[in-house]
Protein backbone atom coordinates (compact mmCIF):
# COMPACT_ATOMS: atom_id res chain seq x y z
CA UNK A 1 0.00 0.00 0.00
CA UNK A 2 1.57 3.49 -0.95
CA UNK A 3 -0.87 5.17 1.49
CA UNK A 4 1.05 7.45 4.05
CA UNK A 5 0.12 8.03 7.23
CA UNK A 6 1.62 10.36 9.81
CA UNK A 7 1.45 9.88 13.83
CA UNK A 8 0.41 12.46 16.88
CA UNK A 9 0.20 11.95 20.41
CA UNK A 10 -2.67 13.89 21.25
CA UNK A 11 -4.34 14.50 24.73
CA UNK A 12 -7.73 13.19 25.35
CA UNK A 13 -8.95 16.88 26.52
CA UNK A 14 -6.61 18.53 23.90
CA UNK A 15 -6.25 22.28 22.89
CA UNK A 16 -6.71 23.02 19.32
CA UNK A 17 -3.41 24.27 18.86
CA UNK A 18 -2.43 20.38 18.77
CA UNK A 19 -4.98 19.87 16.14
CA UNK A 20 -3.75 22.56 14.17
CA UNK A 21 -0.43 21.13 14.20
CA UNK A 22 -1.43 17.98 12.94
CA UNK A 23 -3.14 19.41 10.35
CA UNK A 24 0.34 21.81 9.18
CA UNK A 25 2.08 18.49 9.39
CA UNK A 26 0.01 15.97 7.55
CA UNK A 27 1.36 15.74 4.47
CA UNK A 28 0.16 11.78 4.05
CA UNK A 29 -3.34 10.63 3.36
CA UNK A 30 -4.07 9.86 7.18
CA UNK A 31 -3.36 10.94 10.56
CA UNK A 32 -3.04 8.26 13.35
CA UNK A 33 -3.98 10.24 16.85
CA UNK A 34 -2.69 8.48 19.67
CA UNK A 35 -5.45 9.32 22.17
CA UNK A 36 -4.33 8.07 25.44
CA UNK A 37 -0.90 8.00 27.13
CA UNK A 38 1.44 4.79 27.34
CA UNK A 39 2.81 2.30 24.95
CA UNK A 40 1.05 1.50 22.01
CA UNK A 41 1.96 -1.21 19.79
CA UNK A 42 0.48 -1.78 16.23
CA UNK A 43 2.59 -4.59 15.37
CA UNK A 44 3.51 -5.20 11.71
CA UNK A 45 -0.01 -4.74 10.09
CA UNK A 46 -2.03 -3.09 12.30
CA UNK A 47 -1.96 0.34 10.83
CA UNK A 48 -2.03 -0.90 7.69
CA UNK A 49 -4.90 -3.12 7.97
CA UNK A 50 -6.53 0.74 9.56
CA UNK A 51 -5.66 2.00 6.37
CA UNK A 52 -7.06 -0.36 4.27
CA UNK A 53 -10.31 -0.41 5.96
CA UNK A 54 -10.47 3.32 5.41
CA UNK A 55 -9.87 3.44 1.55
CA UNK A 56 -12.65 0.83 1.55
CA UNK A 57 -15.09 2.56 3.28
CA UNK A 58 -14.35 5.83 2.65
CA UNK A 59 -14.78 6.68 6.49
CA UNK A 60 -13.91 9.67 7.69
CA UNK A 61 -12.06 7.91 10.46
CA UNK A 62 -11.24 4.07 11.44
CA UNK A 63 -11.04 3.06 15.34
CA UNK A 64 -10.93 -0.51 16.78
CA UNK A 65 -10.82 -2.99 19.64
CA UNK A 66 -7.26 -3.54 21.48
CA UNK A 67 -5.76 -5.81 23.97
CA UNK A 68 -4.43 -5.06 26.98
CA UNK A 69 -1.05 -5.32 28.35
CA UNK A 70 -1.98 -8.12 30.13
CA UNK A 71 -3.55 -9.52 26.82
CA UNK A 72 -7.53 -8.84 27.90
CA UNK A 73 -9.31 -7.84 25.84
CA UNK A 74 -10.75 -4.70 25.38
CA UNK A 75 -13.54 -4.18 23.17
CA UNK A 76 -14.98 -0.89 22.13
CA UNK A 77 -18.32 0.01 20.49
CA UNK A 78 -20.20 1.38 17.57
CA UNK A 79 -19.93 4.86 17.46
CA UNK A 80 -24.03 6.33 16.63
CA UNK A 81 -25.54 9.49 15.68
CA UNK A 82 -26.44 9.69 19.17
CA UNK A 83 -23.03 9.09 20.84
CA UNK A 84 -22.70 12.56 22.05
CA UNK A 85 -21.46 11.96 25.23
CA UNK A 86 -17.29 14.01 25.07
CA UNK A 87 -15.76 10.53 27.22
CA UNK A 88 -17.14 8.00 24.07
CA UNK A 89 -14.51 5.63 24.52
CA UNK A 90 -12.42 5.43 20.91
CA UNK A 91 -9.57 3.35 22.53
CA UNK A 92 -6.42 4.19 22.49
CA UNK A 93 -5.48 5.58 18.74
CA UNK A 94 -7.49 6.40 15.58
CA UNK A 95 -7.03 6.97 12.38
CA UNK A 96 -8.11 9.87 10.35
CA UNK A 97 -8.09 11.37 7.01
CA UNK A 98 -5.95 14.34 6.62
CA UNK A 99 -7.94 16.05 3.92
CA UNK A 100 -11.02 16.32 7.05
CA UNK A 101 -8.13 17.48 9.63
CA UNK A 102 -6.90 20.86 6.99
CA UNK A 103 -10.67 21.12 6.48
CA UNK A 104 -11.54 21.25 9.96
CA UNK A 105 -9.20 23.43 11.24
CA UNK A 106 -9.46 25.74 7.82
CA UNK A 107 -13.87 26.07 8.53
CA UNK A 108 -13.79 25.95 11.99
CA UNK A 109 -11.50 28.75 13.21
CA UNK A 110 -11.94 27.42 17.16
CA UNK A 111 -10.02 28.05 19.91
CA UNK A 112 -10.38 25.31 22.34
CA UNK A 113 -8.59 24.58 25.49
CA UNK A 114 -10.02 21.75 26.38
CA UNK A 115 -12.69 20.52 23.60
CA UNK A 116 -10.69 20.24 20.03
CA UNK A 117 -10.15 16.57 19.55
CA UNK A 118 -14.60 16.25 20.67
CA UNK A 119 -15.06 19.19 18.61
CA UNK A 120 -13.13 17.39 15.77
CA UNK A 121 -14.60 14.20 15.91
CA UNK A 122 -18.18 15.74 15.79
CA UNK A 123 -16.85 17.42 12.72
CA UNK A 124 -15.79 14.64 11.27
CA UNK A 125 -19.13 12.87 11.93
CA UNK A 126 -21.14 15.00 10.22
CA UNK A 127 -18.53 14.74 7.16
CA UNK A 128 -18.67 10.91 6.92
CA UNK A 129 -18.45 7.62 9.02
CA UNK A 130 -16.60 6.87 12.42
CA UNK A 131 -16.04 3.65 11.35
CA UNK A 132 -15.47 1.12 14.32
CA UNK A 133 -13.46 -2.05 13.13
CA UNK A 134 -14.22 -4.34 15.66
CA UNK A 135 -10.14 -6.42 15.33
CA UNK A 136 -7.82 -6.34 17.88
CA UNK A 137 -5.45 -4.47 15.92
CA UNK A 138 -3.02 -2.98 18.81
CA UNK A 139 -2.24 -3.31 22.54
CA UNK A 140 -2.12 -0.55 24.18
CA UNK A 141 -0.24 -0.41 28.27
CA UNK A 142 -1.26 2.13 29.77
CA UNK A 143 0.59 4.03 32.64
CA UNK A 144 -0.27 3.39 36.17
CA UNK A 145 -3.39 4.16 37.38
CA UNK A 146 -3.85 7.52 39.38
CA UNK A 147 -5.66 6.10 42.23
CA UNK A 148 -8.85 7.68 41.10
CA UNK A 149 -11.99 5.65 42.05
CA UNK A 150 -14.16 4.94 39.03
CA UNK A 151 -17.23 6.61 40.96
CA UNK A 152 -14.97 9.79 40.55
CA UNK A 153 -14.27 9.12 37.00
CA UNK A 154 -17.72 8.25 36.54
CA UNK A 155 -19.01 11.83 37.63
CA UNK A 156 -16.42 14.19 36.19
CA UNK A 157 -18.67 16.04 34.43
CA UNK A 158 -20.38 17.24 37.50
CA UNK A 159 -16.94 18.00 39.60
CA UNK A 160 -16.94 21.68 39.85
CA UNK A 161 -12.95 21.40 39.12
CA UNK A 162 -13.86 20.49 35.73
CA UNK A 163 -16.03 23.04 35.15
CA UNK A 164 -14.35 24.60 32.51
CA UNK A 165 -14.02 21.63 30.80
CA UNK A 166 -17.73 21.17 31.05
CA UNK A 167 -18.23 24.51 29.41
CA UNK A 168 -16.06 24.09 26.81
CA UNK A 169 -18.06 20.42 25.91
CA UNK A 170 -21.01 21.90 26.25
CA UNK A 171 -20.47 24.82 23.64
CA UNK A 172 -19.43 22.09 21.32
CA UNK A 173 -22.32 19.85 21.72
CA UNK A 174 -24.79 22.30 21.41
CA UNK A 175 -23.22 24.24 18.35
CA UNK A 176 -23.65 20.28 16.58
CA UNK A 177 -27.20 20.24 17.52
CA UNK A 178 -27.60 23.19 15.63
CA UNK A 179 -25.98 22.42 12.79
CA UNK A 180 -27.50 19.15 12.79
CA UNK A 181 -31.05 21.08 13.40
CA UNK A 182 -31.70 19.22 16.52
CA UNK A 183 -31.48 22.31 18.93
CA UNK A 184 -34.32 22.48 22.00
CA UNK A 185 -35.54 26.05 22.47
CA UNK A 186 -36.75 26.31 26.13
CA UNK A 187 -38.28 29.65 25.25
CA UNK A 188 -40.94 27.46 23.34
CA UNK A 189 -41.84 25.46 25.96
CA UNK A 190 -45.23 24.30 27.19
CA UNK A 191 -46.91 24.78 30.43
CA UNK A 192 -48.16 21.30 32.43
CA UNK A 193 -51.59 22.08 33.74
CA UNK A 194 -51.60 20.78 36.95
CA UNK A 195 -55.32 20.40 37.12
CA UNK A 196 -55.73 17.86 35.19
CA UNK A 197 -57.17 14.73 35.59
CA UNK A 198 -58.44 13.51 39.09
CA UNK A 199 -56.13 11.35 41.24
CA UNK A 200 -56.59 9.12 44.66
CA UNK A 201 -53.77 11.13 46.43
CA UNK A 202 -51.12 14.35 45.17
CA UNK A 203 -48.31 12.50 45.25
CA UNK A 204 -47.12 8.85 45.11
CA UNK A 205 -43.76 7.62 46.06
CA UNK A 206 -42.70 4.62 43.35
CA UNK A 207 -39.99 1.99 44.85
CA UNK A 208 -39.70 -1.03 42.03
CA UNK A 209 -38.03 -3.71 43.90
CA UNK A 210 -36.82 -7.28 43.17
CA UNK A 211 -34.73 -9.03 45.53
CA UNK A 212 -33.96 -6.69 48.14
CA UNK A 213 -34.72 -7.65 51.20
CA UNK A 214 -31.68 -6.20 53.21
CA UNK A 215 -32.54 -2.72 52.23
CA UNK A 216 -36.25 -2.68 50.83
CA UNK A 217 -37.93 -2.23 54.73
CA UNK A 218 -35.78 1.17 55.17
CA UNK A 219 -36.33 2.55 51.43
CA UNK A 220 -40.38 2.12 52.18
CA UNK A 221 -39.99 3.30 55.87
CA UNK A 222 -38.02 6.49 54.29
CA UNK A 223 -41.04 7.20 52.16
CA UNK A 224 -43.86 5.95 54.89
CA UNK A 225 -41.81 8.95 57.33
CA UNK A 226 -42.03 12.00 54.87
CA UNK A 227 -44.19 14.85 56.66
CA UNK A 228 -46.76 16.89 53.67
CA UNK A 229 -49.06 18.95 53.46
CA UNK A 230 -50.96 16.28 51.62
CA UNK A 231 -51.98 13.03 50.89
CA UNK A 232 -49.60 10.86 49.52
CA UNK A 233 -49.03 6.83 49.07
CA UNK A 234 -46.34 4.27 48.23
CA UNK A 235 -46.33 2.24 45.56
CA UNK A 236 -43.77 -0.86 45.49
CA UNK A 237 -43.91 -3.21 42.68
CA UNK A 238 -42.52 -6.36 43.50
CA UNK A 239 -40.97 -8.04 40.59
CA UNK A 240 -41.48 -11.54 41.56
CA UNK A 241 -38.80 -11.23 44.37
CA UNK A 242 -37.49 -14.67 45.71
CA UNK A 243 -35.70 -13.92 48.87
CA UNK A 244 -37.41 -12.15 51.71
CA UNK A 245 -38.40 -9.31 50.40
CA UNK A 246 -42.16 -10.05 49.49
CA UNK A 247 -42.12 -11.30 53.10
CA UNK A 248 -41.71 -7.59 54.55
CA UNK A 249 -42.92 -6.12 52.00
CA UNK A 250 -46.81 -8.01 53.35
CA UNK A 251 -46.01 -7.42 57.02
CA UNK A 252 -45.69 -3.67 56.34
CA UNK A 253 -48.59 -3.18 53.76
CA UNK A 254 -50.75 -5.06 56.61
CA UNK A 255 -49.36 -2.19 58.88
CA UNK A 256 -49.85 0.52 56.81
CA UNK A 257 -52.97 1.43 54.69
CA UNK A 258 -50.66 3.77 52.82
CA UNK A 259 -48.46 0.92 51.05
CA UNK A 260 -49.33 -0.26 47.76
CA UNK A 261 -48.18 -3.56 47.00
CA UNK A 262 -48.41 -4.47 43.53
CA UNK A 263 -47.01 -7.62 41.93
CA UNK A 264 -47.19 -8.22 38.47
CA UNK A 265 -48.58 -11.49 36.76
CA UNK A 266 -45.89 -10.84 33.83
CA UNK A 267 -42.67 -12.30 34.17
CA UNK A 268 -40.90 -9.49 31.42
CA UNK A 269 -40.87 -6.52 33.27
CA UNK A 270 -37.85 -4.49 33.87
CA UNK A 271 -37.34 -1.82 36.03
CA UNK A 272 -39.06 0.58 33.20
CA UNK A 273 -41.70 -1.80 33.01
CA UNK A 274 -42.51 -1.80 36.65
CA UNK A 275 -42.69 2.00 36.71
CA UNK A 276 -45.36 1.94 34.19
CA UNK A 277 -47.02 -0.85 36.08
CA UNK A 278 -47.54 1.77 39.52
CA UNK A 279 -47.71 5.15 37.33
CA UNK A 280 -51.33 3.26 35.27
CA UNK A 281 -52.39 1.99 38.51
CA UNK A 282 -55.91 3.49 39.64
CA UNK A 283 -53.21 4.20 43.08
CA UNK A 284 -50.38 6.73 41.27
CA UNK A 285 -51.07 10.24 42.44
CA UNK A 286 -50.89 13.63 40.71
CA UNK A 287 -47.29 13.57 40.70
CA UNK A 288 -44.82 10.29 40.72
CA UNK A 289 -41.29 10.54 42.82
CA UNK A 290 -38.62 8.00 42.43
CA UNK A 291 -37.18 5.98 45.47
CA UNK A 292 -34.80 2.80 44.23
CA UNK A 293 -35.11 -0.19 46.61
CA UNK A 294 -32.01 0.34 48.35
CA UNK A 295 -31.81 3.80 48.80
CA UNK A 296 -32.95 6.88 51.15
CA UNK A 297 -34.68 10.31 51.44
CA UNK A 298 -32.23 12.18 53.46
CA UNK A 299 -35.28 13.88 55.28
CA UNK A 300 -38.95 13.92 55.96
CA UNK A 301 -39.34 16.72 53.65
CA UNK A 302 -37.96 15.60 50.45
CA UNK A 303 -41.25 14.90 49.09
CA UNK A 304 -42.53 17.95 50.37
CA UNK A 305 -39.97 20.11 48.44
CA UNK A 306 -40.43 17.75 45.27
CA UNK A 307 -44.01 18.57 45.17
CA UNK A 308 -43.66 22.50 45.84
CA UNK A 309 -40.78 22.44 43.36
CA UNK A 310 -43.56 21.73 40.26
CA UNK A 311 -45.57 24.24 41.42
CA UNK A 312 -43.02 27.06 41.71
CA UNK A 313 -41.15 26.32 38.76
CA UNK A 314 -44.04 25.00 37.09
CA UNK A 315 -41.82 22.08 35.48
CA UNK A 316 -43.32 18.81 34.04
CA UNK A 317 -40.32 17.14 35.72
CA UNK A 318 -38.09 17.74 38.67
CA UNK A 319 -34.52 16.40 39.56
CA UNK A 320 -33.00 16.59 42.71
CA UNK A 321 -29.92 16.36 44.13
CA UNK A 322 -28.24 13.01 46.17
CA UNK A 323 -25.11 12.14 48.14
CA UNK A 324 -23.32 8.88 47.19
CA UNK A 325 -22.62 6.62 50.13
CA UNK A 326 -21.71 3.05 51.12
CA UNK A 327 -24.03 0.62 52.95
CA UNK A 328 -23.69 2.52 56.08
CA UNK A 329 -24.19 5.39 54.96
CA UNK A 330 -20.62 7.20 54.79
CA UNK A 331 -19.86 9.37 51.92
CA UNK A 332 -18.36 8.01 48.85
CA UNK A 333 -16.23 9.90 46.27
CA UNK A 334 -17.43 12.23 45.04
CA UNK A 335 -19.95 13.07 47.67
CA UNK A 336 -22.66 15.19 46.57
CA UNK A 337 -23.87 14.75 43.22
CA UNK A 338 -25.84 17.80 42.06
CA UNK A 339 -26.07 18.54 38.50
CA UNK A 340 -25.30 21.95 38.80
CA UNK A 341 -24.07 22.16 35.34
CA UNK A 342 -27.68 22.55 34.48
CA UNK A 343 -29.43 25.64 32.96
CA UNK A 344 -32.80 26.76 32.32
CA UNK A 345 -32.00 27.98 28.57
CA UNK A 346 -29.58 24.51 27.70
CA UNK A 347 -30.13 21.79 29.54
CA UNK A 348 -32.17 19.96 27.61
CA UNK A 349 -29.72 19.97 24.71
CA UNK A 350 -26.15 19.53 27.49
CA UNK A 351 -28.66 16.46 28.39
CA UNK A 352 -27.88 14.66 25.53
CA UNK A 353 -23.44 14.84 26.15
CA UNK A 354 -23.89 13.76 30.06
CA UNK A 355 -24.58 10.71 30.87
CA UNK A 356 -27.64 10.99 33.74
CA UNK A 357 -29.62 13.90 34.46
CA UNK A 358 -29.97 13.01 38.06
CA UNK A 359 -32.10 11.69 41.15
CA UNK A 360 -34.14 11.52 42.58
CA UNK A 361 -37.02 12.26 39.72
CA UNK A 362 -40.25 13.04 40.02
CA UNK A 363 -43.06 13.04 37.10
CA UNK A 364 -46.58 14.94 36.38
CA UNK A 365 -48.37 11.65 36.30
CA UNK A 366 -50.74 12.79 33.08
CA UNK A 367 -47.61 13.33 30.97
CA UNK A 368 -45.88 10.22 32.14
CA UNK A 369 -48.64 8.11 31.40
CA UNK A 370 -48.45 9.67 27.70
CA UNK A 371 -44.74 9.26 27.68
CA UNK A 372 -43.94 6.16 29.89
CA UNK A 373 -40.67 4.35 30.17
CA UNK A 374 -38.98 2.04 27.79
CA UNK A 375 -39.41 -1.72 29.40
CA UNK A 376 -35.77 -1.82 30.42
CA UNK A 377 -33.67 -2.10 33.62
CA UNK A 378 -30.71 0.66 32.46
CA UNK A 379 -31.55 3.77 30.73
CA UNK A 380 -35.21 4.01 31.48
CA UNK A 381 -35.03 7.00 33.43
CA UNK A 382 -32.79 9.08 31.38
CA UNK A 383 -34.94 7.49 28.08
CA UNK A 384 -37.82 9.65 30.04
CA UNK A 385 -36.25 12.80 31.08
CA UNK A 386 -34.79 13.09 28.05
CA UNK A 387 -38.32 13.02 26.45
CA UNK A 388 -39.58 15.35 28.75
CA UNK A 389 -36.75 18.18 28.04
CA UNK A 390 -38.34 18.13 24.35
CA UNK A 391 -41.35 19.85 25.33
CA UNK A 392 -41.30 20.63 28.87
CA UNK A 393 -39.17 22.24 31.42
CA UNK A 394 -37.41 20.11 33.82
CA UNK A 395 -36.82 21.73 37.60
CA UNK A 396 -34.14 21.52 39.59
CA UNK A 397 -33.50 21.57 43.45
CA UNK A 398 -29.58 21.60 44.30
CA UNK A 399 -29.75 20.65 47.62
CA UNK A 400 -29.05 17.10 48.77
CA UNK A 401 -32.64 15.28 48.92
CA UNK A 402 -31.55 11.13 48.68
CA UNK A 403 -29.07 8.58 49.53
CA UNK A 404 -27.99 6.56 46.76
CA UNK A 405 -25.92 3.58 48.32
CA UNK A 406 -23.24 1.90 46.55
CA UNK A 407 -22.87 -1.82 47.06
CA UNK A 408 -22.05 -5.05 46.32
CA UNK A 409 -25.67 -6.08 45.49
CA UNK A 410 -26.12 -3.13 43.49
CA UNK A 411 -26.71 -3.95 39.68
CA UNK A 412 -24.23 -1.10 38.49
CA UNK A 413 -21.71 -2.67 40.86
CA UNK A 414 -18.30 -3.47 39.49
CA UNK A 415 -19.77 -4.15 35.49
CA UNK A 416 -17.57 -5.87 33.37
CA UNK A 417 -16.10 -4.29 30.02
CA UNK A 418 -18.97 -6.14 28.14
CA UNK A 419 -21.72 -5.14 30.43
CA UNK A 420 -20.35 -1.37 30.46
CA UNK A 421 -20.23 -1.35 26.65
CA UNK A 422 -23.94 -3.03 26.61
CA UNK A 423 -24.93 0.27 28.83
CA UNK A 424 -23.32 2.67 27.07
CA UNK A 425 -24.00 1.04 23.81
CA UNK A 426 -27.76 1.70 24.85
CA UNK A 427 -27.76 4.89 26.30
CA UNK A 428 -26.36 6.24 22.84
CA UNK A 429 -29.19 4.81 21.06
CA UNK A 430 -31.53 6.22 23.41
CA UNK A 431 -29.85 9.45 22.19
CA UNK A 432 -29.88 8.60 18.86
CA UNK A 433 -33.47 8.62 19.11
CA UNK A 434 -34.16 11.48 20.87
CA UNK A 435 -31.89 13.38 18.34
CA UNK A 436 -34.25 12.03 15.30
CA UNK A 437 -37.24 13.26 17.25
CA UNK A 438 -35.53 16.66 18.18
CA UNK A 439 -35.01 16.98 14.22
CA UNK A 440 -38.33 16.15 13.23
CA UNK A 441 -39.85 18.59 15.90
CA UNK A 442 -37.88 21.49 14.34
CA UNK A 443 -39.04 21.34 10.90
CA UNK A 444 -42.68 21.37 11.89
Amino acid sequence: MDKQVETFMLGRLCASATVAEAAREATGDYVLLLLEDGEIDFGPTGVRRMMRVADDTGAAMVYSDYLEADGRRHPVIDCQRGSLRDDFDFGAAVLVRSSLIRRYVEETGREWRFAAFYDLRLFLSRNGELFHLNEYLYTHKAPEADGTSVSERQFDYVDPRNREVQVEMEKVCTEHLRRLGALVDAGNYESPDFSEGSFPVEASVIIPVRNRERTIADAVESALSQQTSFKFNVIVVDNHSTDGTTATLRQMAAESDRLVHLQPERTDLGIGGCWNMAVESEHCGRFAVQLDSDDLYSSPNTLQRIVDAFHDQQAAMIVGSYRMCNFQLQTLPPGVIDHREWTDDNGANNALRINGLGAPRAFFTPLLRRVLFPNTSYGEDYAVGLAFSRQYRIGRIYDELYLCRRWEGNSDHALSIEQTNANNLYKDRLRTIELEARQKMTKR
